[in-house]
């Protein structure tokens, strides 16, 4: 998980330097386009493509377009907020999927675990400034709106989990993606600077690896010991703010990001502890 979270850290810093000389969907485009070589290798090299076509089309469309918005609007929102901020709101993002988890999957959350999603969202109001002066910014509410997209994903995925395997929903899932987003990006496309071919490279290798890091991590590890550590993501953060744009976040960033880092991590462990008790 910290080697996925290093990755997917140079990924953000990647879309961030593109954000800044093309729209948000073409770099939204251009993140699922760099992967699909290496993701279409990974499953020739781990069985092939006779499987692919064996599923049904409804939740992999749906996964699509929300990676799609996930995507550009995180994207936008790092044109105006620094990688600091960016993750500190993101966050909120297993809170939103516990609380999803009552309406489309049927589960039960308790009073405990409610508290601490209505106090991580507490937190995403802090980041965003309590007096006003945040509250109102796109950067700030487009990392809010991807995260949801982000939750609302991870639910399907579970869903797709049952029926499909981790192969066939990373296909479809870049595939989609890169259909999708270049089709939207094609009316304001912008040229590509032959300069930024690096860029797009570091996009493709951190984004593959880091998929393979994660998917490795919760396939050997207890989701409640390795999901904490996504949370390192925040450090990567600062220090990649400072080394590329002399940034600090300030003390409402960080106060809001403990608020949400300590009742994501109080839900964490309490999945285990509610798993273990309904199935011992």
């Amino acid at each position: 998980m910290l080697i996925a979270v290093v990755m997917f850290s140079l990924m953000d810093t990647a879309m961030k330097l593109l954000a800044a000389h093309y729209p948000a969907m073409q770099v939204a485009a251009l993140r699922s386009l760099s992967s699909l070589p290496l993701v279409c290798a990974y499953v020739a090299w781990r069985g092939g493509f006779s499987t692919m076509l064996q599923v049904k089309p409804g939740l992999h469309l749906l996964r699509g377009a929300l990676g799609i918005g996930m995507l550009a609007l995180f994207a936008f929102g790092l044109k105006k907020l620094s990688l600091a901020e960016a993750y500190s709101i993101f966050f909120i993002a297993p809170a939103l999927i516990t609380a999803m988890s009552v309406f489309f999957l049927k589960e039960t959350v308790d009073l405990a675990r409610w508290i601490a999603i209505f106090v991580g969202l507490g937190g995403v109001l802090v980041v965003l400034r309590p007096e006003g002066e945040g509250m109102l910014t796109l950067g700030g509410l487009a990392i809010l709106a991807s995260a949801v997209c982000y939750a609302i994903s991870a639910i399907a995925a579970r869903v797709q989990a049952r029926t499909n395997s981790t192969r066939q929903m990373m296909f479809w899932l870049m595939l989609l993606m890169a259909i999708g987003a270049s089709t939207l990006a094609a009316p304001n496309w912008v040229a590509l600077d032959p300069a930024h071919v690096w860029l797009l490279l570091g996009l493709a290798i951190s984004g593959f690896f880091g998929q393979l890091a994660i998917t490795e991590a919760f396939s050997h590890g207890e989701a409640s010991v390795v999901a904490p550590f996504e949370y390192s993501a925040l450090a990567w953060g600062v220090a990649i703010d400072w080394l590329l744009w002399q940034t600090l976040p300030d003390e409402y960033t960080l106060v809001g990001a403990a608020i949400i880092i300590g009742s994501g991590i109080y839900l964490i462990r309490h999945e285990k502890t509610h798993a273990e008790s309904e199935h011992p």
